[in-house]
């Protein structure tokens, strides 16, 4: 087995990716392949924290332009992120994995509430902790969650997995002659306002010189490939 080269990952999957053959929700099969791919990663020493988005189960910010407030959306949201965080938690359980659940919101009867020390010794001692509720506030996406949780527990790079094989210059579902990025940089992403992720998670990233690849979930063994640093994707730097 190809050694290492990213021994800390945080690895950002979208909520739709959860929902599989579904339109809506959580395809148990789903779980069940992301199961193995993140046993995969932990066998070949990978330590891991995880982020989920709540696309497949709410989408606050949809309705918040729809007249739903705001802030009410935006915790809705947070909270399909913990259904779906609480999910694959039980997958990775039945995968015979040490997992929690750590939130951002106060949901003490449900998950632990987030602490950077805790999960830095957590992620330190080999147990993969799901990141739930994103950064607790409103306002934030679950892209910047994910970045500054990479940040705060010191990873080496972060995935973002979705439905897609990378960052293209156009929706290569929309347009078939799209051009995909092998690199690109984030003051590049942000000029040319790409999809990658909302404009304050990349700043974060960039500022502090956090590596990011972005993959299609669906590929097996990406996520092994993407730590032994082979180039898989997108890759996007400072």
């Amino acid at each position: 087995m190809s050694e290492l080269k990213y021994k800390r990952l945080l690895v950002k999957l979208s909520g739709e990716a959860l929902m599989g053959q579904y339109d809506f929700g959580i395809d148990p099969d789903v779980i069940k392949l992301l199961a193995v791919e993140l046993d995969n990663l932990q066998q070949a020493g990978v330590e891991m924290g995880v982020v989920i988005g709540g696309g497949n189960i709410f989408r606050g910010a949809g309705l918040a332009q729809a007249g739903l407030d705001r802030v009410a959306g935006d915790h809705m949201g947070m909270l399909a992120t913990v259904m779906n965080a609480i999910a694959l938690k039980d997958g990775l359980q039945k995968q015979g994995l040490k997992v929690s659940v750590m939130s951002g919101l106060d949901l003490p009867q449900v998950c632990d509430n987030y602490t950077q020390r805790a999960a830095r010794e957590r992620i330190g001692q080999g147990e993969i902790v799901i990141f739930a509720a994103g950064t607790g506030n409103p306002y934030f996406t679950t892209d910047t969650g994910a970045s500054l949780r990479a940040i705060e527990i010191q990873a080496d790079l972060m995935i973002k997995a979705t439905n897609v094989d990378g960052i293209y210059d156009a929706d290569p579902v929309e347009n078939p002659s799209a051009k995909k990025y092998d690199h690109i940089t984030y003051d590049q992403a942000i000029n040319q306002r790409l999809a990658v992720m909302d404009i304050t998670a990349m700043v974060l990233c960039n500022e502090n010189n956090l590596d990011m690849s972005v993959c299609n979930i669906s590929e097996t063994g990406a996520l092994l490939s993407l730590a032994q640093g082979e180039n898989l994707g997108t890759r996007v730097t400072q």
